[in-house]
């Protein structure tokens, strides 16, 4: 069995635009249809966990003396 392969996000939401825009046109068999819409939710699951990590990431900021804060505490 083939090692699944990291996919970068913007790769990931390039694919997932391909498919929406071929299930879009609507010109498909039905199997193959239902082959694309599996692999566009696992896409999907795999840029929105992608997206889930970089936000608890960018959440929090470590200033100049290596103290981390959290982003929401900016002093608005």
């Amino acid at each position: 069995m083939a090692e699944k392969k990291e996919v970068k996000f913007d790769e990931a939401l390039q694919q997932l635009e391909g498919i929406i825009r071929k299930l879009e046109a609507g010109n498909l068999p039905l199997e193959e249809a239902i082959e694309l819409y599996k692999e566009g939710m696992t896409l999907s699951t795999d840029c929105h966990q992608k997206l889930q990590k970089i936000e608890a990431e960018v959440v929090k900021l470590v200033d100049a003396s290596g103290n981390v804060s959290d982003f929401n505490e900016s002093g608005d």
